[in-house]
């Protein structure tokens, strides 16, 4: 079953209706999934709004959001597969497996080649086993994982099965490595970033992410929130006009 396209909204097209809409966001860093949902909700003035596929405060990108009747098509966006750009840091390691949380190890990385980062990339390619950052929203024993991480517990997180269908190394400056990869649902680019600098034995963490697409729907064609915010602005004084 896919999406009908007449439910896709894309800047700069505006929906006929908010009873049932699919609308691509570009979310800014520093901001939660859940904050571009309180303002679209303001935005809008539509209560029913979910999103499909989080995506952490420090990352960027798409966020499809799904409005009114259009939630009902949740699941079946959120299988779609997903592409990102990012970077990760040699040399570091964080609890978060980001920039998020501070650096609790370090290691010396400028022996490393562009020999040895292609060496290790192949095993992170296909079905793989990925075990989740503590710093997530994933539930243990009824309760969010960050949860526990913040109050110092440690927790035994079970590895998952994911599917990366790219991987490549698209730049290299100083510790920081840049990356593009296409994963399936489920897959943690902070947990690869970590894990590839487990591999290589200087450690690793990613310092920035963006999500360029999901399935077919592209970054490029989505709504700012400051674009959005203008439209909708304009379109409420027309109509009291």
């Amino acid at each position: 079953m896919s999406i009908p396209e007449d439910l896709i909204v894309g800047y700069p097209a505006w929906p006929a209706s908010l009873e049932r809409a699919v609308w691509l966001i570009d979310k800014p860093a520093g901001w939660s999934s859940f904050d571009v949902i309180r303002k679209l909700r303001r935005v809008l003035g539509v209560r029913k709004i979910g999103h499909a596929g989080t995506l952490d405060p420090m990352a960027t990108g798409l966020l499809i959001c799904l409005v009114g009747r259009a939630t009902k098509l949740m699941e079946q966006v959120m299988g779609l597969k997903k592409v990102y750009t990012g970077t990760l840091r040699l040399g570091e390691v964080t609890p978060s497996y980001d920039a998020e949380t501070d650096v609790i190890e370090r290691a010396d990385w400028t022996h490393l080649t562009r020999a040895d980062l292609e060496a290790v990339r192949p095993a992170f390619l296909g079905e793989i086993r990925q075990v989740p950052p503590l710093y997530s929203a994933i539930k243990v024993g009824g309760e969010r994982l960050y949860r526990k991480a913040r109050r110092g517990e440690t927790v035994d997180v079970p590895a998952r099965t994911v599917t990366i269908d790219r991987f490549e190394w698209t730049g290299w400056e100083g510790p920081d490595v840049s990356f593009e990869v296409t994963c399936s649902k489920g897959t943690y680019i902070r947990s690869l970033a970590h894990d590839v600098g487990e591999r290589l034995g200087v450690g690793a963490h990613l310092v920035a992410l963006r999500r360029t697409a999901i399935g077919p729907y592209r970054v490029a064609d989505a709504w700012t929130i400051p674009l959005l915010e203008e439209e909708a602005r304009r379109r409420r004084e027309a109509e009291s006009s």
